[in-house]
Order: C-alpha cells, then sequence, then structure tokens
C-alpha cells in the first residue's frame, strides 16, 4: 500500500476505534459531553499513530507529534478538570430531550463519528508532514511554524487559566470577562486554537507539495470562527451576561487589538 494511503487508513481506524469507544462510555456514563474532551486527546492517538506509520524525516515526525500531543493533552486535561462531574453540556441535553430513546444511536454518528470525521480532516497535516520525502532536516519554515503554534499555545493556554481564575471568584458570577488577553479579543483561546493549526500546517509546508492539506487549517478554522466556536458562544452570551453588548462594542471579537471606546 503507498505510505500516504496506509497512513491515512491507519490514522482513520485509530479515530474510528477511538470514537466508538468514547461513545460506549458516554452511554454508560450518560453523558455525551465527553466527546469535547476525546477531541482533543484524539488528535494525540492521530499523530502517533501517523508516527508510527510514516516513514518521514525522523527531527520532523517528533517535532509535529509533539507539538500535537502538548495541545491535544492541555486542551483534553482542561476540559475534563472543568467538565467532568458537572452534568451533560446543555447542547447534548436538548438532543437527548429531542430525539429520546433514539438518542443514543443518533449520537453515534451525529456527534461522535461526525467529530471523527472532522478530526481525520483537520489533521491531514499531522498525518501527511510525517510520510517519506521532502527535506532531510529541519528547514526555516518548521521554526516558523513551531514559533505560531507557541504564540497559539500561549493565547490558548493563558487564555482558559484567566477565565477559570475569573469564575472561581464569587463576586465575578455574572460579570462579563474583559481582563488580561480578554481585553484584546473575546475569544483569546479559540484564536490561540486558530493559531496552533495554521503553525502545524507551516510545518508540513516544508515539502511544498502537502500544499493540499491546507484544508485542514481552513476547516478548524470554520470550525472555531462559524459554526461551534465564536459563533455558538456568542449566541448564548448575549442572552445571558448583562453588560456583553457593551463588551462586543469595546473588543475585537477574534484577532488581538487594542480596546476601542465603548
Amino acid at each position: 500500500m503507498d505510505e500516504a494511503l496506509r497512513t491515512m487508513a491507519f490514522s482513520a481506524g485509530a479515530i474510528v476505534v477511538l470514537m466508538l469507544l468514547v461513545w460506549t462510555v458516554s452511554l454508560v456514563m450518560r453523558d455525551a459531553s465527553i466527546v469535547d474532551i476525546a477531541w482533543g486527546a484524539g488528535f494525540v492517538v492521530v499523530a502517533w499513530t501517523a508516527f508510527a506509520a510514516g516513514d518521514g524525516t525522523e527531527a520532523r515526525k517528533w517535532l509535529i507529534t509533539l507539538m500535537v500531543s502538548a495541545w491535544g493533552l492541555r486542551l483534553a486535561g482542561y476540559l475534563a478538570w472543568r467538565n467532568l462531574g458537572k452534568g451533560e453540556d446543555y447542547r447534548y441535553q436538548r438532543m437527548r430531550q429531542h430525539w429520546g430513546p433514539r438518542f443514543p444511536l443518533i449520537s453515534l454518528f451525529t456527534v461522535f463519528l461526525l467529530q471523527g470525521a472532522l478530526m481525520f480532516i483537520v489533521s491531514l497535516p499531522v498525518q501527511m508532514a510525517q510520510i517519506s520525502g521532502g527535506p532531510d532536516s529541519l528547514i526555516w519554515i518548521d521554526y516558523v511554524g513551531l514559533a505560531v503554534f507557541a504564540a497559539g499555545l500561549f493565547f490558548e493556554s493563558v487564555g482558559d487559566f484567566q477565565l477559570a481564575r475569573f469564575k472561581a471568584d464569587p463576586a465575578n458570577a455574572g460579570k462579563v470577562m474583559d481582563r488580561g488577553l480578554w481585553r484584546y479579543t473575546r475569544h483569546p483561546n479559540y484564536f490561540g486554537d486558530f493559531l496552533v493549526w495554521w503553525g502545524i500546517f507551516l510545518v508540513a509546508l516544508a515539502r511544498p507539495e502537502l500544499a493540499w492539506t491546507l484544508i485542514g487549517p481552513l476547516v478548524m478554522s470554520v470550525l472555531l470562527l462559524r459554526v461551534s466556536g465564536v459563533a455558538l458562544l456568542e449566541r448564548n452570551l448575549k442572552r445571558r451576561r448583562p453588560g456583553y453588548e457593551d463588551y462586543i462594542q469595546r473588543t475585537s471579537s477574534f484577532f488581538p487589538m487594542p480596546p476601542r471606546r465603548s
């Protein structure tokens, strides 16, 4: 089998096995929210699967696998700390109420396997960067990709930490978080995610013929900006947070900018 096809086949198989396992656990726990934790962890599984299947440049394989592992394990750990024991997310509660007894089977396809398919597409740069061909050592674009990735991981990690600390103070109940990185962008964590995946793509671009894996960061960007990230969260916050409209007027929605006068 062609190396690229073999790597993609192994990665797809690992994703399916993982998602079936997580789905089974969700049935036992009656909590489909655990799919959010599996999102970050799944990319780590893909990275190490591709590491084992691909025959690419050793240094680049280690670089991209460790990058994805750092991002994915941090995200999975943070969401596990934040979500476990807090009950099922309202999105899945609504689905459960709507579908009733059919929810377990519906969730398999519309939640778990759908996220698995998106995971496969987004991770294409991770998979293809690990097959043979291209420079036999790290080059300048690898380091640019690492720098972009590091900036993204900083925004995501610090943004999550600042928000968690803000929420932990009872005096901030019902208030809008507008401090730290949140003063310059309403979604520093999503912006960080955005940078992380464009940085990973740049590492893959050390082989120009892999430019087609651009689909990975593009899909992630659409998810963050238009689907499950900024758009979904903003709709809810406008309804639930007094003062959020004023926060919108003075703070950039995504890319960090100096705050405007309200």
